[in-house]
């Protein structure tokens, strides 16, 4: 099996990451950004990063542009979290999307926020083809996501 697909944060990001969540937490959210939350698989302790939840036939969803990062390895594990924005808290349950289901998801994702996160999509972006958008899809996780409280 190859090696799964993962961009780790530079220090911009990770600075970035930080007050987005820290806004997130405060009740101020850009252009729809949440925090979520997520038991981590080994810890069992909450780890905590800003998402860009997407509002979508049958979701919202959640789209990793990293690819397979540290919250999307301990989402498949604890089958769901919370995404805080301000003391709003909803509890969900998360169900990992196959790649066939991914390109329009894909690109509604990148039409919202590609000036955001294109640059960790490569070549693809919001005008590709369903085929090129299928190529692509084995790099991002994609998860459907039912509020359960």
């Amino acid at each position: 099996m190859p090696q799964a697909h993962y961009i780790k944060p530079n220090r911009f990001d990770t600075i970035l990451n930080n007050a987005v969540g820290w806004l997130a937490r405060r009740g101020i959210s850009l252009m729809g950004t949440a925090e979520l939350s997520v038991r981590g698989r080994t810890s069992g302790e909450w780890r905590a990063i800003p998402v860009n939840p997407l509002p979508y036939d049958g979701g919202p969803y959640l789209i990793s542009a990293r690819g397979h990062s540290q919250w999307v390895r301990n989402l498949r594990a604890a089958g769901g979290g919370q995404l805080k924005v301000g003391r709003r808290t909803q509890q969900f349950t998360a169900v990992e999307l196959p790649d066939d289901q991914k390109p329009d998801l894909l690109r509604t994702y990148l039409e919202r926020w590609g000036w955001e996160v294109g640059r960790f999509f490569g070549e693809v972006d919001a005008r590709s083809t369903d085929e090129e958008l299928l190529a692509a899809a084995h790099r991002h996780p994609v998860f459907r996501i039912t509020v359960t409280g």
